[in-house]
């Protein structure tokens, strides 16, 4: 009997595992904008609604919006510039600008779907085009579907690691193999976003080399006790300023 129910057991976990592969080769899909082959389980109309629905809180989060309709303007239309001169007027999603009240916190993020914010505390230290470079790499995240890819990444561990867990008692190897590809992916969007802004800015008369000063910037506002690469989401500040320089040559004559 025992034997009989690891045999099912295996069977069992065999067929979650089957499952989750034969969902993702149905959900890849190939991003025009990027040329890059994705595994996305929505389409762009529940990324624009995932961003709508989960704006207020966000900016509640962050201390609401800052309360100056000049610098808001200001942000909307470095944002909007960006969107119009760019390959990101070509996307589906409809993109919105919006300058949080949060000082203490230098940080700057996208919803899916077009939702794109900055705090104050990284607005107040930026000129034009860097404030340009750190929107063009927010459009970045959004014109390469990234949070929509990581939840669909998220999906195909989680199925994973039941099977495993059902299959095999070996849940826990590879929810860990599964969280450490997660983090791989995320240091791989932000340079891909890094690559995006640096397109964006030259097709919007914006100089891409203020971008390699917002990661100075940024470089000095995560301290030196900032954790090591291969455990955060994004990568060393050093790594994106080679990357940076790479796709400025890149680009370079083409725009």
């Amino acid at each position: 009997m025992r034997r009989g129910s690891w045999k099912i057991r295996i069977f069992i976990g065999l067929a979650i595992v089957a499952f989750a592969f034969i969902q993702r080769c149905n959900n890849s899909e190939k991003n025009e904008y990027t040329g890059r082959t994705q595994n996305i389980n929505m389409t762009s109309e529940q990324e624009i609604a995932i961003g709508l629905q989960s704006l207020p809180e966000i900016s509640q989060q962050h201390g609401g919006l800052y309360p100056d309709e000049r610098m808001q303007s200001f942000v909307d239309a470095v944002g909007h510039k960006l969107v119009n001169s760019s390959i990101a007027r070509e996307t589906p999603y409809k993109y919105d600008f919006h300058l949080l009240a949060d000082s203490q916190t230098i940080n700057a993020f996208a919803l899916p779907g077009g939702q794109i914010f900055i705090t104050y505390a990284l607005f107040s230290q930026l000129n034009e085009a860097q404030l340009a470079g750190v929107l063009g790499h927010e459009i970045g995240h959004v014109i390469g579907r990234h949070s929509a890819e990581r939840i669909a990444d998220s999906s195909f561990w989680q199925t994973l690691t039941m099977g495993a867990t059902v299959g095999a008692d070996m849940g826990g190897l590879v929810g860990g193999i599964g969280q450490n590809k997660l983090l791989t992916n995320g240091r791989g969007d932000e340079l891909e976003s890094d690559d995006l802004g640096v397109l964006l800015m030259l097709q919007s008369g914006y100089q891409p080399e203020e971008m390699i000063k917002v990661m100075e910037i940024l470089k000095a506002a995560a301290g030196p006790n900032r954790a090591p690469e291969f455990q955060s989401t994004h990568p060393d500040p050093e790594n994106r300023i080679e990357k940076i320089k790479e796709a400025i040559e890149k680009y370079a004559g083409k725009v």
